[in-house]
């Protein structure tokens, strides 16, 4: 087994002082799981220890070594607890079995060109990263059990007290990572290719694109600069240079993650998809379509209902901000004008949260059958909410505002009459003739590409890392108020040469999981912002060049710092985002043309200066169809459209490969069936009978081991395992009690 060294150190989120050749103690994977509060007693607790004694006699009898040590302990009566659950793939055979069937497995589905050969051969055809070795442990704890997996599914079910299952970061290449990003400018293939090995693909693709949009934004950067000193906003120049601009990175991107899949091996991987465990059957384990159609249906209502909700929410606060900045003259005017951002900043996060839970309801209600499926229907309602969050704000102002201010805002009385009735005697408000503010619109872009780009990298680097800080501040205060026994139970204590290692685990269990999804949702806005509005302010290229380069290092720390280590999925593109991409370039083909043409003076446009009715619509219509079809033309130059049909025999072929697949693959499962039983309890020594001898023999053999060796002699097999688990609960049980024996 060619696993490479998983180095790493116990002290610090990304710093590395250990020479131990196994620092993470060959640990693959740790559950954490979670115990319900001792006070009040509760059925939960039973539950929790019937679940757990499960829990471990399954992942026993799939192939993993099982070691269980006291996690969080319950520092109130009332205050929850977890268990921590180390495992280790225990049989070296069970190992190369299941990357021959993955290897195999890409062989038929064409992801790998030839097929691999015998299993003891494996390392030597291909080195055995880190991620593959996490990825096919992940998986044989989550597949379901009739496939040879443990089937545990977090948080669902009877599996609902397990916590979390996370692999442990690797703190010594943590450490070199964010030192060699950190005097780097440009990322080179071989970085890209470290995080894939330690990553996975699917994190890989998301920094490969990142570093390609930031060497693509060199040349807006560079002509935004030049175009604003020259030729200033709203340049018909500038707009059409961008516009190629994004079409040729666009087009560029989606030969270059091919040309990654290729070089990482994962070319056409997205074809062979997980199953989700929340799928429900019907129909033999088939939806009916029109079902599946009709519930896919409620995305135009849902779409519906985030324009109704958020697009009043921010239409009603844009005519509040109006009327106070720009028209009302009365008292407390200084504090009034914070009024809006304070209606937005407690309606907005609490509207959005609400369409997201609806979002994933309908979703869920879609019932896809495979977890990609799944991604991609969610990501495409989160955009619709991301759209309207992030850019209507601006479409209001520059289609709205401007061409239609003179006839709205004399129906903006409406605030000024609500506010009399507050007045003394009802006295009319003092006001000021009002005017457009033509440079509202470049105020805008700014904010949302330069303010709101230093808010978001606060929030997601600095607002963790203090909320982590506190909390351990509030719970090391709760401990001495309650003494070290908690909440009256003294937790174990742990063997000196582990419990550096075990204090690592247990922050690392605390921590969030990594969600690239959020990253790309970023990364993609961005573009947006770029592709719709940077014709109002050329200089947006710069602003985005420079927060880019922070954001990989960012984004970087936070996986090593702020987030679990993520599960290694493999992915042969960005998915569902590459979609929005395409949507953006086009768009902003179309919004570019409407406001070179309506603000662009010396191109004849009237607005800031005249009315709206002198602007002649059908002169509009045709500079924005003109646009688009430029667009297409140029797209369909540098895609070179190479069209493809699906002829009968191209359906046979698929048919009898299929039929090839299912055969093959139904013999392994046959083969591994047979093969686990003859090995059923591979790495526990259940039925051994404890002597005194065989404990003397055993202290002199382990004497000379080194503790990450010992670490996982001192529970022999599932059976301990359980027991000290029932220990440690019972610990919890009696909490209440000892608890009221002291007040």
């Amino acid at each position: 087994m060619a696993d490479s060294p998983r180095d790493s150190s116990p002290e610090g989120l990304v710093s590395s002082n250990s020479n131990s050749k196994y620092p993470n103690f060959e640990v693959d994977y740790v559950i954490s799981y979670s115990l319900p509060p001792p006070s009040p007693p509760s059925q939960q607790l039973a539950e929790a220890e019937a679940s757990f004694s499960q829990l471990i006699h399954l992942l026993s009898k799939t192939g993993f070594a099982v070691e269980v040590r006291p996690g969080r302990p319950p520092t109130t009566p009332t205050s929850p607890s977890s268990l921590l659950i180390f495992l280790r793939i225990a049989s070296h055979s069970l190992l190369e079995k299941q990357i021959y069937r993955y290897r195999v497995q890409d062989w038929l589905y064409g992801v790998r060109t030839a097929a691999p050969g015998p299993p003891n051969s494996l390392s030597e055809q291909e080195p055995i990263t880190d991620a593959e070795r996490l990825r096919l442990a992940y998986l044989l704890i989550t597949k379901p059990v009739n496939e040879g997996g443990a089937g545990i599914t977090p948080g669902v079910g009877q599996w609902r007290f397990v916590k979390s299952v996370f692999p442990l970061h690797d703190r010594k290449f943590n450490k070199e990572w964010i030192k060699d990003w950190s005097t780097k400018y440009i990322l080179d293939d071989e970085d890209l290719l470290k995080i894939r090995n330690q990553f996975g693909e699917k994190v890989a693709f998301y920094f490969a694109f990142l570093q390609s949009y930031f060497q693509f934004l060199l040349f807006p950067a560079l002509f935004g600069s030049a175009a604003w000193l020259v030729l200033g906003g709203f340049s018909w120049v500038y707009a059409v240079v961008n516009c190629l601009w994004g079409v040729i990175f666009f087009e560029h991107w989606k030969v270059k993650e091919v040309d990654l899949a290729v070089q990482w091996g994962v070319r056409g991987v997205g074809k062979i998809q997980l199953p989700r465990p929340q799928f429900k059957f019907e129909r033999e384990g088939l939806m009916r379509p029109y079902k599946r159609l009709a519930r896919q249906a409620l995305q135009v209502p849902f779409a519906g209902a985030c324009v109704v909700v958020l697009g009043g929410l921010i239409l009603g606060c844009f005519s509040i901000e109006i009327f106070i900045t720009e028209v009302y003259m009365g008292p407390f005017k200084q504090y009034l004008t914070f009024l809006p951002t304070v209606l937005l900043t407690i309606f907005m996060p609490t509207f959005t949260t609400l369409l997201t839970k609806l979002a994933e309801r309908l979703t869920e209600l879609e019932n896809y059958e495979t977890v990609d499926a799944h991604q991609a229907s969610f990501v495409q309602k989160i955009f619709v909410l991301n759209f309207i969050t992030s850019y209507l704000g601006i479409f209001l102002t520059a289609f709205v505002y401007v061409p239609f201010g003179k006839i709205l805002v004399p129906y903006l009385d409406v605030f000024q009459l609500t506010a009399q009735k507050f007045t003394v005697e009802g006295k009319p408000l003092p006001t000021k003739e009002w005017v457009i503010n033509p440079d509202r619109l470049r105020k805008q872009v700014i904010y949302f590409t330069v303010t709101a780009q230093i808010v978001n990298f606060a929030t997601e680097v600095i607002v963790p890392y203090a909320k982590r800080r506190i909390f351990k501040t509030v719970e090391k205060v709760q401990m001495e108020v309650k003494g070290e026994k908690g909440a009256g139970v003294e937790w174990p204590k742990d063997a000196d040469e582990e419990h550096r290692f075990l204090k690592r685990v247990r922050e690392e269990a605390e921590l969030e999981q990594y969600d690239v999804t959020i990253d790309y949702r970023e990364m993609v806005i961005q573009f947006g912002y770029l592709s719709l509005f940077s014709v109002v302010w050329p200089l947006t290229g710069c602003s985005f060049l420079v927060n880019n380069w922070i954001e990989a290092r960012s984004d970087a720390m936070k996986i090593a710092a702020n987030s679990q280590r993520p599960i290694p999925w493999r992915a042969d593109s960005i998915g569902p985002w590459l979609n929005a991409l395409g949507f953006l370039s086009w768009l902003g083909s179309i919004t570019s043309a409407a406001l070179v043409y309506l603000f662009n003076k010396s191109g004849g446009g009237q607005l800031g200066v005249g009315s709206v009715w002198d602007i002649p619509g059908w002169a509009l219509l045709l500079a924005i169809l003109c646009s688009e079809h430029v667009y297409l033309g140029v797209q369909f130059v540098v895609r070179g459209v190479i069209k493809r049909l699906d002829s009968p025999g191209l359906q046979k072929e698929r048919a009898e490969r299929f039929a090839m697949r299912k055969e093959l693959l139904e013999r392994m499962v046959e083969e591994e069936v047979v093969s686990a039983q003859a090995e059923k309890g591979v790495g526990v020594r259940d039925g051994e009978k404890i002597t005194r001898e065989v404990l003397e023999e055993e202290a002199r053999q382990h004497s000379g081991l080194g503790p990450e060796k010992v670490f996982w002699l001192r529970q022999r097999g599932a059976g301990e395992s359980v027991e000290v688990g029932r220990g440690l609960i019972q610990l919890v049980s009696l909490a209440n009690n000892n608890t009221a024996k002291r007040e």
